[in-house]
């Protein structure tokens, strides 16, 4: 489940519970349907996001870019083991508890991760089909 907030002071607020996958696309790309000029950032809490997948990973990373051509400045907090996990094994970062989270927000990490999610993606299509 996905919830938004605008909060009093400027901030858009996303908040995710459950699982980040394809189901969850078109709710985080909602989140910032009524964004005016007096927001300044998009908080992203991922505390109760407790697995995601590529599909998940490319939702977040479309909100981020969406979010960041509104000129909201972007802050991903609460990262969690499996999310964290699986950014850093998209990545190809090795080691356990790789602390991705704080990074991707750099384009062209973010850019080497999209790359990376679509192919596992597509990869996981293909098998399915």
């Amino acid at each position: 489940m996905i919830t938004t907030n605008v909060r009093r002071y400027g901030t858009v607020l996303v908040s995710v519970n459950g699982t980040l996958d394809e189901d969850t696309g078109p709710a985080l790309q909602r989140a910032l349907d009524n964004v005016t000029a007096d927001e300044r950032d998009l908080m992203v809490d991922l505390h109760g996001a407790m697995s995601m997948d590529s599909a998940g990973l490319l939702h977040l990373l479309a909100l981020h870019r969406r979010a960041e051509n509104l000129g909201l400045r972007v802050l991903v907090v609460g990262w969690q083991p499996q999310p964290q996990q699986l950014m850093a094994d998209v990545a190809g970062i090795r080691g356990r508890g790789s602390a991705t989270g704080e990074r991707y927000a750099v384009s062209g990490f973010r850019r080497l991760i999209e790359e990376r999610a679509q192919r596992a993606r597509d990869l996981s299509n293909f098998g399915a089909g």
